[in-house]
């Protein structure tokens, strides 16, 4: 299945995720989502009662949806995804159009046949997850999987390394109108005060330069990567006399996604997202090992 349904998925498209990577799950089932949200409901429930409330002053009920998400996968070896949302409601009101979505989080996995083959069969693969909302929500999540399903979660930094093959491969996607600049973004850490340099690349301009270099289209070397951005370097350095290959590259914006070093992305293209994916999921798989 090359493309997720853009409608169940548009819900990943314009928000900014946190990326982490997840253990396998022990003995978790499909079959008993309704259950898992109940109980993952009562447990945010009797941490708000240790004062670990997330919204202070108003009586707020948090409603837990746990859902399964078919689309969200590369093959058929692959776990569903899975979709948990968090909503605020008042008590006082009981009417599903007053519920507020504060947070979400989706456990997936991408092409990860090689982790998924190599497992037992008591645990579940979805090395990935992608959260949006406040971290105190996200802590007391992850909190609850780890206890039921004896797993642990760990923030996915993306290497410069891995920016770089971003870069290179989402410029040379094919994109309806290339309106967005390719944004490459460089950290000088060395100096008393951080600097960042933001160097912005005509989308044309960038995928002229990256057709040229690409030998097999569908194939991405590493050499390539590295002539790609040398290429870049090289430019920058003839108009500004900065050594770009000094500094450490910390964010990639294309028309087709962005990512930044912190493990912070944001999907923008919905017919890339499963491409997208399989390479975050084989960052998280990485992790892992």
């Amino acid at each position: 299945k090359e493309n997720a349904d853009p409608q169940r998925t548009a819900f990943l498209l314009r928000k900014q995720w946190a990326l982490y990577s997840v253990t396998p799950l022990y003995r978790f089932s499909n079959a008993h989502l309704r259950a898992y949200a109940r109980l993952l409901s009562a447990f945010i429930a009797a941490e708000k009662q240790k004062g670990l409330a997330v919204e202070v002053g108003v009586e707020l009920d948090i409603k837990v949806a746990v859902s399964s998400l078919p689309d969200l996968r590369g093959s058929e070896q692959d776990q569903a995804a899975i979709l948990v949302q968090l909503s605020l409601r008042s008590s006082t009101s009981k009417k599903k159009s007053e519920e507020k979505l504060v947070w979400s989080g989706c456990f997936c996995c991408v092409f990860g046949d090689d982790l998924s083959e190599k497992i037992p069969q008591d645990f579940t693969c979805l090395p990935l997850f992608l959260t949006n909302g406040a971290e105190s929500y996200t802590s007391i999540v992850g909190s609850w999987f780890q206890k039921t399903f004896d797993c642990s979660f760990r923030r996915l930094a993306i290497s410069p390394l891995n920016l770089s093959w971003m870069a290179a491969m989402w410029t040379g996607c094919k994109v309806d109108k290339l309106t967005t600049a390719t944004e490459l973004v460089f950290s000088v850490s060395c100096l008393p005060q951080p600097l960042d340099i933001s160097y912005a690349i005509h989308p044309e301009d960038a995928k002229a330069l990256w057709d040229t270099v690409q030998k097999t289209p569908g194939e991405i070397t590493q050499e390539e990567v590295d002539v790609f951005m040398d290429c870049l370097y090289s430019h920058f350095h003839r108009h500004f006399k900065i050594h770009l290959s000094a500094t450490k590259l910390v964010k990639v914006s294309t028309a087709i996604a962005s990512a930044h070093c912190d493990g912070i992305i944001k999907f923008l293209q919905s017919q890339y997202l499963t491409g997208v994916l399989m390479l975050l999921t084989e960052l998280a798989i990485s992790h892992i090992q």
